[in-house]
C-alpha cells in the first residue's frame, strides 16, 4: 500500500500518531533537503521519532524537487512547477528509486513525505501518480490528525455542566 503525506502545521506527536494509526510501515521522505524549521521533522530528529514510533525512516534525496521547482510552486506557477519535476522523474537515479518504492509498496505500507499537506500542491502526488502508472495500485492521501491526548489543556475553563469538571 502506498500513501502520501505532510507535515505543514503538524506537530511531531500528531504526526507519528497518524501513521501509525493507519498501520505505515516505512516513510520515504522525499524532501530535497531533509531540513526543516519545524521542530522534529529535521532529517536526524525524525528518523529517531519514526523508529521510535516503530517505523522505518529512508530519506530519496532523487526524488526531492529542486530549488527551480519549489521557487516556481511558491510563486503558483504550477506549469513550470511540474514541468521541472518531470525532468527529475526522468533521471536514472530517480526512476530507480520509484522502481524500489513500487516493489516495497507492494509487500508493506510505504508513506512518502514531504512538507506541503495539500498534495494536489506538491510533487509528492506527482511521484504518487508515476508509481500509480506503475503499479495499477491506488495512493491514499493522508491528513495529519489532531490526537486530544496531545495537546495542553492550558489555560481552558473547566467544562462544569452537571458538577463534573472536564
Amino acid at each position: 500500500m502506498l500513501s502520501t503525506i505532510g507535515y505543514e502545521g503538524a506537530r511531531p506527536d500528531d504526526f507519528i500518531q497518524t501513521l501509525q494509526s493507519v498501520g505505515i510501515d516505512l516513510v520515504i521522505d522525499i524532501r530535497d533537503r531533509a531540513q526543516s524549521r519545524r521542530p522534529g521533522f529535521s532529517k536526524s530528529s525524525l528518523g529517531q521519532i519514526l523508529t521510535e514510533g516503530g517505523i522505518r525512516y529512508i530519506h530519496y534525496k532523487e526524488l526531492g524537487d529542486p530549488k527551480e521547482g519549489r521557487d516556481a510552486a511558491r510563486a503558483k506557477d504550477f506549469e513550470k512547477f511540474r514541468r521541472v519535476f518531470a525532468g527529475v522523474l526522468e533521471t536514472e537515479a530517480a526512476k530507480a528509486a520509484l522502481k524500489r518504492i513500487a516493489e516495497a509498496s507492494a509487500i508493506e505500507s510505504v508513506c512518502l513525505l514531504c512538507y506541503e499537506r495539500d498534495q494536489t500542491h506538491c510533487h509528492r502526488a506527482l511521484v504518487a501518480s508515476k508509481i500509480e502508472a506503475m503499479t495499477g495500485r491506488k495512493t491514499r492521501h493522508l491528513g495529519v490528525r489532531q490526537f486530544e491526548q496531545n495537546h495542553k489543556r492550558a489555560g481552558r475553563v473547566p467544562d462544569t455542566r452537571e458538577g463534573v469538571a472536564t
